[in-house]
């Protein structure tokens, strides 16, 4: 839990990119993709299989969460490895999720 002094310290600039990294995260399908990349790594098939939904749907929301700056790409070859730019995101999500399930 943070101290009051290190609540202090943040700044507007600081709040306003929290907003922006929690509307990245928002649409459930991003959350469940977020979810999926925390143990490491995984190219967009993998993603799709697991998830079960269409390709173009992953696509679409790996392009957000990339452009958040939450996943990254590595290419090999035709592929491309989806991973968590750090493993606050998946601490993040992983919070919300767990709280959501205590709300029941």
């Amino acid at each position: 839990m943070r101290t009051k002094t290190e609540l202090a310290e943040s700044t507007p600039a600081d709040y306003e990119s929290a907003g922006e990294l929690l509307r990245a995260l928002a649409a459930p399908l991003r959350i469940a993709i977020v979810m999926e990349l925390a143990p490491g790594p995984k190219v967009v098939h993998q993603i799709v299989e697991t998830l079960g939904v269409a390709q173009p749907l992953v696509s679409q929301h790996l392009r957000v969460l990339r452009g958040a700056g939450i996943v990254r790409g590595t290419r090999s070859g035709r592929e491309i490895s989806y991973s968590l730019t750090d493993d606050h995101i998946a601490h993040i999500v992983t919070d919300a999720v767990n709280h959501a399930r205590e709300e029941r």
